[in-house]
């Protein structure tokens, strides 16, 4: 199983968050064969944080690759073909950043870590359980 974690699920497992699932946490932790970061999710915590509606992400905002590579997480790339699919998405669903996350996920075929149920409008179950 590949995984993609959205950009709560990302931050929740760096703070050590007893929010994720005990079986999320045994997948990200070891049990997936792998995992990926979007660069979205950079994107996502900079702009909440350089707004103020996230402060508790400086320090990721400040050493997001460290943080990712110490993981042992792959950072994954937004390409035109990602950004085509999420504006093409069907779906009310208007948050970029996941928009892009449900295109990443579909067209690489990971299984998206979110707690997010509004990813079902896009087509795509999370996983969080």
């Amino acid at each position: 199983m590949k995984l993609l974690l959205d950009t709560h699920a990302l931050s929740w497992w760096l703070f050590g968050s007893p929010r994720i699932p005990p079986r999320v946490s045994e997948l990200i932790g070891g049990d997936a064969e792998m995992v990926f970061v979007s660069a979205v999710s950079a994107f996502e915590l900079a702009t909440k944080f350089r707004l103020g509606k996230w402060p508790e992400a400086r320090p990721l905002v400040e050493a997001f690759d460290a943080l990712v590579g110490a993981q042992g997480f792959e950072i994954l790339p937004i390409t035109v073909r990602h950004s085509l699919r999420a504006g093409l998405l069907a779906g009310d669903h208007r948050d970029p950043f996941d928009r892009l996350l449900a295109a990443q996920a579909s067209l690489e075929g990971l299984d998206l870590v979110s707690v997010d149920r509004a990813f079902g409008s896009l087509g795509i179950v999370p996983l969080w359980e």
